[in-house]
Parts: structure tokens; sequence; C-alpha cells
């Protein structure tokens, strides 16, 4: 199931934010000579799937358009066979393969404008894991981290599932109402147990693409270094993807500056508007460091938690800082999840496991009384 409440903009309704399996937006009314005042005035929608089963997990992922008129919903544990856009929603032999619904919006009213499966569904593949859209709702990245193709690159061989969870991402376009697959995308080092797809991002207008793939085993550090050496078991990996006219290609493998076993780089990713920032996170990463380009070195604090800025300049990406939280402290796991304002000015960055008892905003950090608060 998935809620959608809305809220008034004067008097239209303007969807802005979702999160987790409930869709919330909120909105303001103000006038330049009063101050900005929050009004609510809900109304809400009620979406369920066209082909509703138990455990299909409808509501895993959601993704919407920045005019709120395009909305992309997953359920990754969805069970037909089907393949490619608007299929055979009724035979269910393809267990827990995933699928994607897509709804538009025409004035108030909501209605299925499609139902997206894999080019190469396959059981427990988990298509639908994470969804990233486009602004204006026409691009849309799927992910099925549980894929197993053996295949590397852009539209590779889809039949041979001999790597076990390596994973994949499917890549839609939209053109007269009407979705297309527009490229299956694996990483230029697949491996099994990688997990790519894990975590996706898409630049505003639909032309770059992050993947993390938290199991990822390379042992090189920086940008585009030796992915043949896997030393480093889930050390985890980024792979950046970028698109000209309709073809996709990959422009970078991303790995962290202190690149350790273990750590889960790409573990959840988050990209400016423009495409030019990018926010990695390492959860499991060991460090002791506080705050911002503090020591590598020393891992006195495991599964803490770091997260990587890197910045895509004219001779490619670089990484532009190392960040720790303020009190990072054992089983953290700060970088878990983190958002990029649309101007790369602004990071949020989670740490689930983090224990003080401090409340609101700037409270006492060192008081860990409160396991896993968070």
């Amino acid at each position: 199931m998935l809620l959608f409440i809305s809220v008034c903009w004067g008097n239209d309704t303007v969807p802005e934010r979702s999160s987790g399996n409930a869709i919330s937006t909120s909105s303001f009314t103000s006038t330049a000579a009063t101050p900005i005042e929050f009004k609510w005035r809900l109304s809400t929608r009620y979406f369920k799937a066209s082909n509703t089963d138990a455990s299909d997990c409808f509501g895993k992922s959601v993704a919407m358009s920045t005019d709120g008129r395009t909305l992309a919903i997953s359920a990754n544990c969805e069970s037909s066979n089907a393949i490619g856009v608007n299929g055979n929603q009724s035979d269910n032999s393809a267990t827990a393969a995933g699928a994607v619904y897509i709804f538009v919006r025409s004035g108030t009213s909501w209605t299925q404008e499609a139902y997206l499966k894999a080019s190469n569904t396959g059981m427990y593949d988990s298509f639908g894991y994470f969804l990233s859209l486009s602004a204006d709702g026409n691009t849309l990245a799927v992910s099925a981290s549980e894929e197993a193709s053996n295949a590397t690159g852009i539209d590779g061989k889809q039949s041979d599932n001999s790597a076990f969870r390596s994973g994949a991402v499917y890549l839609f376009t939209r053109k007269d109402k009407k979705w297309i697959q527009q490229a299956y995308v694996k990483a230029s080092n697949t491996e099994a147990s990688d997990y790519f797809g894990g975590y996706l991002a898409l630049s505003a207008d639909g032309n770059i693409l992050a993947v993390g793939a938290k199991g990822e085993d390379g042992s090189s550090s920086g940008v585009n270094g030796k992915q043949n050496d896997n030393s480093a078991r889930d050390s985890g990996a980024v792979y950046v993807f970028e698109r000209r006219g309709e073809t996709w290609s990959q422009s970078a493998y991303i790995k962290a500056s202190d690149t350790a076993a273990n750590d889960n780089f790409g573990v959840s990713v988050s990209m400016s508007a423009d495409g030019r920032l990018l926010a990695i996170g390492a959860a499991m990463e060991d460090s002791n460091s506080i705050g911002v380009d503090g020591s590598q070195i020393v891992d006195g604090k495991s599964n803490s938690g770091a997260v990587y800025l890197f910045e895509k300049t004219k001779s490619g990406w670089r990484q532009q800082a190392y960040i720790k939280a303020s009190n990072p402290d054992v089983d953290d796991y700060f970088g878990g999840n983190l958002t990029l304002s649309a101007d790369g000015g602004t990071l949020a960055v989670g740490a689930l496991g983090e224990g003080s008892n401090a409340r609101r905003i700037n409270g006492d950090q060192f008081n860990n009384s409160f396991d896993q608060s968070g």
C-alpha cells in the first residue's frame, strides 16, 4: 500500500516530497507583507498495484518528478514472469522478480500509465529495489540488486545467470506517454554478491547516473583505479554512467580514498541536480577521525561510518572531502543514508546506530545512554 498525502499551495495541490512506504508532501503560502506561514490542508490518495498479491512489497521504493505529476512505485517482491512494458501481470511463476508501476496525475486525478518489468525477468532478482527519476519524469532508473547475469557494461548478454546477486540497473524513458527500456546496465567488473544497484542517483536531466555496489571487492583507491584485484572484500564501489543522445557509457569507477574490506562504500549515494557533486556513504568505515578531512589512517571506531564527497571537473571526478560525524562511535553507521540538496550546498547524513540521549537540535552528543537511538 502507498498512501499519498498532499497539501495545498493556494488553490493548487503540489506534491513535493516522498518518504518510505508513504508519500508526505508539504507547502507554504506567503505574501510580501507577511512572514511565511505553513498551512496544511490534507487530501489523500490511496495507491495499490494493478495486480495486488500477498508479499509483493508494493511501495518498496518511490520516486516523483519535480512537478509532482509522475510517480514511480516499486514492488520488488512482485512475482509475474512478464518482460518489458505492460506485459501479462497474471502469471506469478517468477517469485520475487519485482515490478515498477508508473502513475500520472491530471488535475487531481491519478491513473496508472505503465507496468514495468525487467528485460530479463528472473526469480528473486528484486527488480525495483531502488528507483531514481529525472526531474521531468521522463527517465527512470530501476535497480535489481540481486540480478545474476555475468554481463559487463551496457546492453551485454542477459541470459547467463552465473554471477549470483551481482546486480543490474535498467533505464527506461518516456516519450508521448509511452515507456521503453533504453539500456541494461552492469558494472565494468561484474562479480557475484556485489549488489550493484543497491542505491541509485540520477541528475535532474537524467543524463548522469551513479550506482552503488556496496559488496564490490576491489582494493584500489580513488577514481578509475585497478578493478581486477578483489582482495578487499565488501569494500564497495560506485560507478558513474553518462548519456549522450540515447547512448549510455561508463565514465568513472570510484573507490574510497581509504579503501578497506567491509567498509560498504556505495551503500548510499546522492547527487546534486546538475550532476557535478556526488556524496557517497560508507556506513561501515572504521576510522576514529572527527569532522571534515581528518586522518583516515587510524581505525579505532569500527563501523562508525564516513561520507565521501566527489566533484566532477573538466578532467574527471575527484574527491573533494572526507566527512565524519562530530561524535563518531562504534556501530553508528554514519552514512547509511544521505541526501544532497539540489544545488549541492547542503548535505544531510543519517547515522541509525548513534547512541546519544540528546533531543532535537545541537544537544549533548556525547552521552551515549540511548543505544541505537540514531
